[in-house]
């Protein structure tokens, strides 16, 4: 059963009597199964390479001692050379305390390894940005995790790198971690499940809207889990015009408002707090009663996929706008939503129409910032990316299955890059000034500079291809499976 190595049409994949609800259960299956087998194949999926040259062993003494002591003294005596004369300004580290990785949770301090290394991958792969994975143990001397210890460990690692990417740490720490750093770095510390996940669901509501013709500053919203994604998604769509007075947010205990004393009460929790003063004026205490005549339902909770109920849906505005962005399986999946009375439906995987995916904001959002040494990542910047990405896909073509530009698409990156370049120029964040159209083109060569490589790296079988009996193993087994399960 020979399949394209590729994995393009993956639902053309399974066998044509699979019910729609199945071929999604078969896609994630999958893909799960063939990443265990894949990255045991290849041991994981990142390594690390000089990109400068060894053309004799006496370049070794360029390269490292005696001749390096030039570089140290040079660093002592200029601190902001190291930007200069090393990787740095081009180096990201993923800080992560695995606390909350993707929709599995606590996975111990090596459980994100596998989440971290793929955003160093995408990071390289996308954006041109070199990144290491940093797995931390954020535990006290309780065994209670400590947002004091990530934070004291970033401004340990903060000279080695040109921007810090936080990930997948639990609530209420990633406010904390966030909020400190952003004051007390002098390198971007960027969170992205808070402000990407941010970025790239502003762009998709952007077109979203346009789509279902409807503006931002009318609709009235309700968002499903109010953890660091979705406090920000609704800060980010305030600042862009939308009304904070049409906004519903749930977590698990119920909606957030003014009455909820456990949040005023918890000081960590500052931020939902400051989202139950203003939001939810009518004081709507339940999901169902808050759907309906929504207009937008943006759910980032846990995984479905029958998180999200099809007579909310059912009981939501004409051209409703249904996000379900859980990992790995979305609270509902898009054809259910799409049956219940959706007009558009987004969620966070690429194996589904209209991808609303941190991968297509993160790496021009680096990329620019480290271009011109920006000392934050801003709210501001943020908006300016989603504004980007939109921009993008509206070139393209919008209809109701393409809101968001794909990641094929490798000019919505430099183009973010070059917004958000400009954007900290204007700020005052940048310490040096680079034309956005310089910002845009070395993006871009340096995202083909890294698929040319890899071209190199198949062509010589230094990467070899994944078997083909491996993918088949999969794809049989997920078949067998679902078969016998009526």
């Amino acid at each position: 059963m020979k399949q394209n190595i590729s994995l393009n049409n993956l639902e053309q994949f399974f066998p044509q009597n699979f019910t729609l609800e199945k071929k999604a259960q078969a896609q994630t299956l999958f893909l799960k199964k063939l990443a265990l087998k894949s990255h045991d194949f290849y041991k994981g999926k990142i390594m690390t390479l000089p990109k400068a040259g060894i053309w004799g062993y006496n370049w070794l003494n360029v390269w490292y001692t005696p001749g390096v002591s030039a570089i140290s003294q040079a660093i002592k005596k200029e601190p902001s050379f190291s930007f200069d004369f090393s990787n740095r300004g081009n180096y990201v580290a993923v800080v992560s305390d695995s606390t909350r990785v993707l929709g599995d949770g606590d996975c111990g301090p090596s459980g994100g390894l596998g989440v971290m290394e793929g955003k160093a991958m995408l990071m390289k792969y996308l954006g041109g940005v070199d990144a290491t994975a940093l797995c931390i143990d954020s535990r006290d001397k309780d065994k209670k995790h400590s947002a004091k210890k990530i934070i004291d460990f970033v401004k340990m690692v903060e000279p080695s790198f040109g921007a810090i990417n936080l990930e997948d740490i639990s609530q209420p720490n990633c406010y904390e971690v966030l909020d400190t750093l952003r004051e007390e770095c002098s390198i971007p510390v960027w969170h992205d499940d808070a402000q990407g996940t941010g970025c790239v669901t502003l762009a998709g509501l952007i077109n979203a809207l346009k789509v279902a013709n409807k503006k931002i500053e009318d609709v009235k919203i309700v968002f499903l889990g109010s953890g660091a994604a979705n406090t920000t998604i609704a800060s980010l769509i305030m600042q862009a015009g939308g009304d904070a007075k049409n906004m519903i947010l749930f977590d698990s205990k119920g909606s957030l408002n003014k009455e909820r004393k456990d949040l005023k009460e918890k000081t960590a929790y500052y931020k939902k707090w400051e989202l139950c003063c203003s939001t939810n004026p009518d004081m709507i205490e339940s999901i169902e009663e808050a759907c309906k005549g929504a207009d937008v339902l943006i759910a980032l909770s846990k995984p479905g996929p029958n998180t999200v109920k099809a007579e909310w849906i059912k009981s939501m505005n004409k051209d409703s706008i249904v996000f379900v962005c859980a990992n790995p399986i979305p609270e509902i999946y898009p054809y259910a939503a799409k049956e219940a009375g959706a007009l558009i439906v987004a969620t966070g995987r690429g194996d589904f129409p209209n991808q609303v995916n941190n991968s297509l904001g993160f790496p021009g959002i680096l990329k620019g910032a480290l271009m011109v040494r920006a000392k934050k990542i801003s709210d501001k910047m943020a908006i300016k990316a989603a504004y980007a990405i939109a921009e993008v896909a509206q070139e393209e073509g919008l209809d109701q299955d393409r809101i968001m530009p794909t990641m094929e698409n490798v000019a919505v990156f430099a183009k973010v890059a070059a917004a958000v370049s400009k954007c900290a120029i204007d700020e005052g964040l940048a310490r040096i000034n680079i034309e956005e159209e310089t910002v845009y083109k070395k993006t871009l060569e340096d995202i083909m500079q890294t698929r040319n490589i890899l071209d190199e790296l198949y062509g010589k079988a230094f990467i070899k291809e994944p078997p083909q009996e491996m993918i088949d193993t999969c794809l049989n087994e997920v078949i067998q499976e679902l078969e016998t399960i009526s």
